[in-house]
């Protein structure tokens, strides 16, 4: 009688540490962003190293301070793949990582398979968004479709192990 007891708690223990750690990695550090008006994305011109507005129509984001690899973001643009192309920094490399799954607009893999097909362009929106730490440098990346659905998200720069 004595084993099941400590077998049950050893379990219960075990079950509320699983539930805890899901709860931290999906839930409790995220946040919606609050978007400054005219300065939502930017991307980073061709000619310049300042990064400049583009326009964008139904933005969401969520960010989280425990970590400069949380922020999200989808958004739709009226520019062309052409205009962007001949206009601003095309970014290579680009890695888009998983976010919590209740942030359903943002799919890593499928933008993933997009930028590896050739369907989606990413661009460098701002380098080193985050002050270095350690000179870990971290850059804000946008990847648009033919049809104006574009992702942003955070990552390491490149030439950064990972």
């Amino acid at each position: 009688m004595n084993g099941k007891l400590v077998a049950g708690s050893i379990v219960l223990i075990a079950a509320i540490a699983g539930i805890g750690g899901y709860w931290l990695q999906e839930y409790a550090f995220y946040a919606k962003v609050d978007f400054k008006p005219g300065q939502e994305i930017l991307l980073t011109p061709l000619t310049s190293p300042v990064p400049e507005a583009i326009p964008v129509k139904d933005l969401q984001g969520i960010d989280a301070t425990s970590s400069p690899l949380r922020f999200r973001a989808c958004f739709t643009t009226e520019l062309t793949l052409a205009t962007l192309t001949d206009t601003y920094t095309v970014y290579s490399g680009p890695t888009p990582l998983n976010g919590p799954s209740w942030f359903s607009c943002f799919d890593a893999g499928k933008i993933t398979d997009a930028l590896a097909s050739g369907e989606a362009v990413a661009f460098l929106a701002q380098a080193n968004i985050i002050p270095a730490v350690d000179k870990i440098e971290v850059d804000r990346v946008v990847a648009v479709f033919p049809d104006g659905r574009a992702y942003a998200w955070n990552q390491l720069a490149p030439g950064v192990e990972q």
